[in-house]
């Protein structure tokens, strides 16, 4: 229902991750029959989590230990790791830079041409471990490098931006990726993104994607929705993708996974997005605090080098203990943070989820008190209050 704002502007109700909650069933389940394993690209995967593809979260070393684990991680091909034949340095620079020099570093150190060798370098040094070597690239990058990255052999090539879709306009000296004439002829699946609307997630489904995510703007390093002001709640974002999944699949008999994009810190958000209809979730923030992530205890947006108009900011996440903690367990931490695939099997457990699903199915409620009563909780915990 549309919501009038003022004379001549009326908007719809969208809501946030902090703004509903989860109902039990009418029966619950062991934790340890919850079955969480999804597929996207064709490969199976028992956590339905990917690390984002970010210079402060994931290198070759994190990217194998993830698949590994479980999981999975995608590198940025537009990155340090691609700029730099010895990236550690650079990363030791954006560590320890002063907060205003920090925007005019990055400019400085991402100008560095991007060679593509290194592209294959990395890719080749991930499959050699055994990892799966999932990358990503912007439209741009996956008009230049999309080649290179085939001759590799990648496992799976995300193709993202802030906002992508199958209607580009460019200037006449420019020509727009062809999402789908891309996705048709690269040797592996490609996942696209990123969007927030049913209409431009079934369009893309439409070109050949093997997967959409879904947020714009939502995670903590990101600044787009105070720059640019662009952007949905993920909860309803999500919702309104996951519509567009079912709806494809009832046309085509195709199943595309939407990936929720940004903005979950803890388990409670990752099971508050499946239980939207996320099939899986890309995180960020939470792997760059494992002491194996390679941005030293911070974290950092990809459009933040922008020479034109950086949209991302580096923070502080510190460094909590190893990836296979935060990820398997077992938890040093009771904010939600680290056993990710122990608080969704727990919470599928309560809710009677069997798999991920009936993790979908499950009843969902409006309860923005919630995040007042957090408040109250975390200012409890400040004050040395206990519970």
């Amino acid at each position: 229902m549309d919501i009038e704002i003022g004379r001549g502007k009326t908007a719809r109700r969208a809501y946030g991750i902090d703004e509903i909650a989860l109902v039990p069933g009418t029966r619950t389940l062991d934790p340890s029959l919850a079955d969480t394993r999804w597929r996207i690209g064709g490969i199976d995967r028992e956590i339905p989590i990917i690390a984002s593809a970010m210079d402060g979260v994931v290198d070759v070393r994190m990217a194998v230990l993830l698949s590994q684990l479980g999981a999975l991680g995608v590198l940025n091909l537009e990155g340090i790791q691609t700029r730099y034949a010895d990236p550690e340095p650079i990363l030791d620079r954006i560590a320890q830079v002063g907060t205003t020099e920090f925007v005019p570093l990055m400019q400085e150190l991402y100008a560095e041409p991007i060679k593509l060798e290194l592209i294959e370098q990395r890719i080749q040094e991930i499959k050699s471990q055994g990892g799966i070597a999932a990358v990503s690239a912007t439209p741009v990058g996956a008009t230049k490098y999309g080649s290179v990255v085939a001759k590799a052999g990648a496992d799976l090539f995300f193709v993202q931006a802030t906002v992508v879709s199958t209607a580009h306009l460019s200037p006449e000296s420019v020509t727009p990726l062809d999402l789908a004439q891309f996705c048709a002829k690269m040797p592996m699946p490609v996942i696209l993104g990123n969007c927030v609307t049913y209409e431009v997630a079934l369009n893309l489904m439409k070109t050949g994607a093997s997967g959409v995510l879904v947020g714009i703007g939502p995670g903590a390093a990101c600044t787009s929705r105070g720059v640019l002001g662009v952007g949905i709640p993920q909860v309803t974002a999500v919702a309104d993708c996951a519509a567009a999944r079912d709806d494809y699949f009832k046309q085509t008999g195709n199943y595309v996974p939407v990936i929720a994009d940004g903005g979950l810190v803890t388990g409670g958000d990752i099971c508050k997005c499946i239980a939207c209809g996320a099939d899986g979730v890309m995180i960020g923030s939470p792997f760059a605090r494992a002491k194996e992530a390679p941005g030293r205890g911070y974290h950092w947006g990809m459009a933040t080098p922008s020479p034109v108009l950086p949209r991302g900011t580096r923070i502080r996440v510190g460094t909590t203990g190893s990836l296979e903690q935060i990820l398997r367990g077992p938890a040093q931490l009771d904010d939600g943070t680290h056993n990710f695939l122990g608080a969704l099997k727990t919470s599928m457990g309560t809710l009677g989820a069997k798999d991920l699903k009936e993790m979908q199915q499950v009843e969902v409620v409006i309860a923005p008190s919630l995040l007042t009563e957090g408040k109250v909780y975390q200012k409890a915990q400040q004050l040395g209050m206990g519970k």
